[in-house]
């Protein structure tokens, strides 16, 4: 596996998919499309994937109209992430599919990062390192390092370096194409829909979708690969820390519902018996060394397991009890695409 900084990459280019659903993000999203188009190692495509929304469509589609390599388009599936993201992937032409968030840049190298990866013909996956930017200016003193998932971005006990992972992250994220041919697309049902709880997982399932249907798969994080992802105050409060905690459970759920508990909390149980008590011991610490923030950064990571775990509780019995079901799309070629078959 190369580890290299080689620039050859997949010879057909990356393709990157930007899902946007609000105007209130306008902003976010035009600074996301220029460290896109900044890149190192330029993108063989921008596709901007609106949910739902024909005001934003229009508007998005004008900016664009004379944009070499953007291309707007409306997602085609249910409402929700996942959807988006299945859009993107059935439109793009690239050898790889990355993902960037609507309100996060990349840094200038974080394609050519990618790329070094995929010399490897059994990398499926390569995700990076997600870097909070927080809108007060600074992390919340009773906020542990070890949640920041909760705001979407890489948190304490993230092997550092070119590391294999279980899953990947998908704010930050690529897969070779022919992952979803192996695996078929995000499973709609679980992830955001822009409306209900902040729910997520929906990565995860891929991923021990992926590996199930390509054992010698390898899935990557370089946390060389860098972005910075907005926090707005919303979710600086304990209000919002609580409820993601609580939605990540259900989640869990979800996933360990379609590919077995035994895999789906794998990794969650190593971060549950390892990272964090360990994180309440630091903020204890810090406490009795009259550090800023040490006992409720501490009570923090107590309450987010209870409520994670509550979370769980609730999802898991709502999913036997209701059924719940949910779905991985087959993902298409477009039209004229002439794709290799997957090995």
């Amino acid at each position: 596996m190369s580890t290299g900084d080689t620039t050859a990459g997949p010879s057909t280019g990356i393709s990157v998919v930007v899902c946007v659903y609000t105007e209130d993000r306008w902003e976010d999203i035009l600074a996301a499309v220029s460290s896109v188009r900044a890149q190192s190692l330029p993108a063989l495509e921008t596709l901007l994937v609106v949910d739902h929304n024909p005001v934003l469509l229009d508007r998005l589609a004008r900016e664009y109209k004379e944009v070499t390599g953007v291309r707007v388009l409306p997602n085609t599936g249910p409402r929700g992430l996942s959807a988006g993201r299945n859009t993107g992937i059935a439109a793009s032409r690239g050898e790889v599919v990355a993902f960037l968030d609507d309100d996060a840049v990349a840094e200038r190298d974080w394609l050519r990062r990618f790329a070094a990866a995929y010399d490897d013909p059994r990398v499926m996956a390569v995700g990076g390192r997600t870097e909070p930017v927080w809108a007060s200016g600074r992390r919340p003193d009773w906020f542990p390092e070890e949640f920041d998932w909760v705001v979407g971005c890489s948190y304490r006990g993230l092997t550092p370096g070119l590391t294999r992972v279980r899953n990947i992250l998908g704010g930050n994220a690529s897969f070779r194409r022919t992952a979803f041919d192996l695996a078929g697309g995000f499973a709609t049902g679980i992830g955001r829909d822009g409306d209900r709880r902040p729910l997520g997982g929906e990565e995860t399932e891929l991923c021990i979708r992926l590996s199930r249907a390509r054992p010698d798969a390898i899935l990557l994080v370089d946390d060389r690969a860098v972005i910075h992802h907005k926090v707005p105050e919303a979710r600086e409060r304990f209000a919002y820390f609580r409820t993601r905690a609580y939605a990540e459970g259900l989640s869990k759920a979800l996933v360990a519902r379609s590919v077995g508990a035994g895999k789906g909390l794998e990794s969650e149980r190593r971060y549950a018996t390892r990272v964090l008590p360990a994180g309440v011991v630091r903020g204890l610490r810090d406490q009795v060394l009259a550090r800023r923030g040490g006992a409720r950064r501490a009570g923090a990571i107590v309450a987010g397991v209870l409520t994670a775990a509550g979370g769980y509780a609730v999802g898991s019995v709502r999913a036997r009890r209701e059924g719940t079901t949910f779905s991985a799309v087959r993902i298409d070629a477009p039209a004229g695409a002439d794709r290799e078959a997957a090995a």
